[in-house]
């Protein structure tokens, strides 16, 4: 079969084209990421047979004209990110217990990154994502202003933001971070692995501590903060049970903690937080999520239609802590399957579905309509918000096979 497929290339700033033949060291792997932030690119991917790859505006792009990686290219790399592999090297322990290791690097410009170093095919692998060094503003992020700020002066309660990796979850939170930072007279703790966006004491006093360095887990980080006088807790993460149960009990005691999820729409989100659970313990955790959920903040991104960037679309769902006892009541009755109704008709509360943003998106021309019928839970709401829109008919077959009907 003949090789048909078609793959994106850019060019390089010369600094990096001038390396392009030079096993792979901390000058190059510096050049990289300086291209990376000179070309706005979100990502760099660093592979065993491939020219360094950036991911631009959610595009793969290959570097043009530059030499496919080595084995010593990689490893190099890895090498200098880091530091040498040692039995003290608590990075190199994890990736040889894991295959895999979380790390910050940062430029001499600002510009920092999280890194991901992980094993495959005998390799190492190394994916860089670019952390924006300024946080935006709601209305840059397409968050609705109001609602959002109201929630963040609350003095209790949880707010998750969900969705797939790399969707900008941690941008949004940062900016919300931001926002109680300079609003409010709090105290701020965050527990990240690793520390992402640096914040600065503004109104409020804030500490931020690396899991791996300042403490050893995100759920007994939690656990003792609490006993630090915290007023605002961000967990950059809930990936265990211990953690789970620990942001509950922080936000049903009077705490606010902002954490995220990989979940893909609100209602599989208190899903996922209760079913996550022994049975034994789900009772009490659906009751704990039922008065502690403030709202789910479930995010997409997705790449404009005259191709300059990406935007944001949200599913929103506000919780009994943030004012609908109506969600509340359906998580304490194990009726997560009527969420997604209960969002529709709340709209006065501030809550929507994702294919009601993804809608207005199309009809605003700020994204094609493919983009967002492939992003959609349910196709077929899609397709009713869009009712009076052009949809090719085959989309309305393939929307009722997608949803089951």
């Amino acid at each position: 079969m003949g090789e048909d497929y078609v793959r994106r290339t850019m060019k390089a700033p010369p600094e990096l084209t001038a390396a392009a033949g030079r096993v792979m060291d901390g000058e190059v792997v510096h050049l990289l990421m300086e291209a990376c932030e000179a070309l706005e690119a979100s990502d760099l991917h660093l592979t065993t047979g491939e020219p360094p790859i950036f991911r631009l505006h959610g595009k793969l792009y290959r570097t043009e004209g530059y030499k496919e990686l080595t084995h010593e290219d990689t490893t190099g790399a890895t090498t200098y990110l880091m530091g040498e592999d040692s039995p003290t090297n608590r990075y190199w322990q994890a990736f040889h217990e894991s295959g895999g290791a979380d790390i910050a690097a940062a430029l001499a410009s600002g510009a920092r990154f999280r890194v991901s170093v992980f094993q495959q095919k005998g390799d190492p692998a190394i994916a860089l994502r670019l952390i924006p060094t300024e946080t935006l503003t709601f209305e840059q992020l397409g968050l609705p202003v109001a609602q959002v700020q109201e929630m963040l002066f609350r003095p209790r309660g949880i707010i998750l933001l969900t969705g797939p990796t790399g969707c900008g979850k941690t941008t949004t939170i940062a900016s919300m971070i931001d926002f109680i930072n300079r609003e409010r007279d709090t105290h701020i703790i965050t527990i990240e692995d690793p520390i992402e966006y640096f914040h600065e004491g503004k109104r409020s006093i804030i500490n931020q501590r690396q899991v791996g360095v300042d403490v050893s887990s995100f759920s007994e980080s939690v656990t003792r903060n609490m006993r630090s006088d915290p007023d605002v807790m961000l967990v950059g993460e809930m990936r265990d049970l211990e953690t789970m149960r620990s942001c509950l009990q922080a936000a049903e005691t009077g705490h606010l903690v902002l954490s995220t999820l990989h979940t893909v729409s609100a209602p599989k989100t208190v899903d996922r937080l209760v079913t996550a659970f022994p049975s034994a313990e789900q009772e009490e955790i659906r009751a704990m999520t039922s008065t502690s959920l403030m709202a789910v903040f479930s995010e997409e991104l997705i790449p404009k239609k005259d191709g300059k960037g990406r935007i944001a679309a949200y599913e929103i769902m506000v919780g009994e802590a943030g004012g609908s006892p109506a969600i509340g009541n359906l998580i304490r009755e194990r009726k997560t399957s009527q969420m997604r109704s209960t969002i529709q008709s709340s709209r006065h509360l501030g809550m929507q579905l994702l294919e009601f943003h993804l809608s207005r998106l199309v009809r605003d021309d700020l994204i094609a309509f493919e983009e967002a019928y492939n992003r959609a839970n349910q196709k077929s709401d899609l397709l009713q918000f869009l009712d009076d829109y052009p949809i090719p008919d085959e989309y309305r077959a393939a929307a009722e096979l997608a949803d089951g009907g």
